[in-house]
């Protein structure tokens, strides 16, 4: 189901209480783009350690925004049956009475998102507002101290107003006190922004929105205005504002309220977004950014880390994509012994995705993610014992069989496997290093000796000093050693970090030197004594 600003003050109500009753809760985004190439050094790289990935995704997160959230609401029914109600929402920048938002879109992003049918007019057109913590705080100021302002620059939205206005004002001249005009065809914040400037400009009418995009003006006295502004049913209170340009904010804030498991896959970008888009700007410490996440959602799950203990504890092939691993667990009979997998089942008005598949649509990747997770924590469960497994198991017994994965998001190409939201991160791991010694060759970079070994592989490159860099790869090459052997410039060895490494060899000069210096001085001690 497609979710947009028109209906989703509607649908609110609706969702809260489906996550009220959830089992747990799947998760998906599609962003604006992913890694900024704008930034120096900022593509992720084996190097990185948990903190250092954190600050190079933070700017990032920074710069793009998200375009399509995903939520895809997992409940169980009383036989072996979970029922999935599945959304789309499309999310834009709130902008009113906040200072205007800026973000990036990569190129590349944009045109990947298109290629699987993205609909950008519905991102532009009627995305649903959202704000974080500080956003919000700024506009209850404005809105309390009569500052507000709307940050529409559109031709079009300026249009609208204009048009409204004018309206207005030539109407209101001749009318009685009661009359009333109804203004058509406003869409989203139009509702909102066209009652504010009207009532701020003219102190003798009042506004009510009706159905069909349309607000109703009326002419009344200044007392009777002062009234009707102290009237609960006022749709411009200005908590009613507020609530409105907060937006999908309101839903976030429902999940971090009722604490369900939240489940996604490679799912590290998303908490950044969560985070900085929801919640408050992303912090420098990568440590309080944990805790903060930790504290919003006690209970994480990663299908990738999932997945990566199922192809190691069962004869379940490697697979490259969330798509590929709910392939193989619906297909696969993997578990011929124990009960069968629990029946996943989409809600009535969500069952598009029965019938086609939808990948990178962010509502059909949050059901696929949480069908992965029921299906492995099933095939788990079956493999963890030998006594036999209740025919319907209660999702709190996969969530035992899955504790070692609770909390623990990937990590993709770097120093540990996962970052672990409720504890301390494992030391960091890399893979084994080759070392080039670079002779007669003057002035090569980190950038030229990637393009020297791309052909043989993806590697990361670090300088090393002056004449030498470190190369990192995850599939170790035997064939980088043997086509280097008799290379005129290039000399390539495994790494070793008593040989190589500048810290060991610094301290092995300054060793050589006391120790030079001490045997000096016993003979020349010694030659005085004689």
């Amino acid at each position: 189901m497609e979710v947009g600003a028109e209906g989703f003050a509607q649908r609110l109500p609706r969702l809260r209480r489906l996550i009220l009753r959830a089992a747990f809760v799947a998760l998906d985004m599609e962003f604006t783009g992913l890694h900024s190439t704008s930034l120096q050094n900022n593509e992720p790289s084996l190097f990185d350690s948990p903190a250092e990935r954190y600050m190079k995704a933070r700017q990032s997160v920074q710069r793009f925004t998200l375009v399509q959230l995903g939520l895809a609401i997992f409940s169980k029914e009383n036989s072996n049956k979970y029922v999935v109600h599945s959304y789309n929402f499309f999310l834009f920048p709130s902008t009113l009475g906040i200072r205007d938002v800026e973000f990036t879109l990569s190129a590349s992003s944009i045109q990947f998102l298109s290629h699987y049918g993205f609909d950008y007019n519905k991102f532009l057109k009627d995305g649903i507002p959202y704000m974080n913590e500080v956003q919000e705080k700024i506009l209850k100021q404005r809105l309390l101290a009569g500052t507000w302002k709307v940050c529409s620059t559109s031709n079009a939205d300026r249009d609208v107003l204009k048009k409204a206005i004018d309206e207005v004002t030539s109407w209101i001249a001749a009318a009685k006190e009661e009359d009333t005009m109804i203004l058509q065809d406003l869409n989203g914040y139009h509702m909102i922004e066209v009652q504010l400037v009207l009532r701020q400009a003219l102190e003798n009418v009042w506004t009510e929105p009706l159905e069909d995009k349309k607000v109703m003006v009326k002419k009344v006295s200044p007392e009777h205005r002062q009234l009707l502004e102290n009237s609960p049913y006022d749709h411009c209170q200005k908590k009613l504002i507020l609530l409105s340009a907060r937006g999908f904010t309101n839903l976030f804030q429902i999940l971090v309220k009722v604490k369900k498991p939240l489940v996604g896959h490679n799912m590290l970008m998303d908490l950044m977004h969560l985070h900085d888009k929801f919640y408050r700007p992303l912090p420098e410490s990568y440590e309080e950014f944990k805790r903060n996440i930790h504290n919003l959602f006690p209970v994480i799950i990663d299908t990738k880390t999932v997945t990566k203990s199922v192809q190691k504890k069962c004869l379940f092939p490697r697979v490259s994509s969330l798509l590929e691993a709910y392939a193989v667990l619906c297909s696969s009979n993997l578990n011929p012994k124990g009960p069968p997998c629990p029946v996943i089942a989409l809600a009535s008005g969500c069952s598009r995705y029965a019938e086609k598949k939808s990948p990178h649509e962010a509502g059909y990747d949050a059901f696929l993610c949480g069908s992965v997770l029921l299906m492995s924590a099933h095939l788990l469960l079956c493999r963890s014992t030998d006594d036999a497994v209740e025919a319907e198991p209660s999702f709190s017994q996969y969530l035992t069989v899955l504790a070692e994965h609770v909390n623990k998001v990937n990590f993709i190409r770097g120093g540990v496997s996962s970052i672990n939201f409720s504890g301390e991160d494992s030391p960091c791991r890399h893979p084994p290093a080759l070392v080039v010694h670079v002779r007669g060759w003057p002035g090569l970079t980190e950038r030229q000796i990637y393009q020297e070994f791309k052909a043989h592989g993806r590697f990361d490159v670090r300088r090393l000093s002056k004449n030498q860099f470190i190369l990192l790869s995850n599939k170790y090459k035997q064939l980088v050693l043997r086509d280097y052997r008799h290379h005129p410039h290039l000399q390539v060895s495994v790494y070793r970090h008593w040989r190589h490494s500048p810290s060991v060899n610094c301290l092995l000069q300054i060793s050589g030197i006391v120790a030079l210096w001490s045997l000096l001085a016993f003979v020349l001690g010694g030659a005085r004594s004689c």
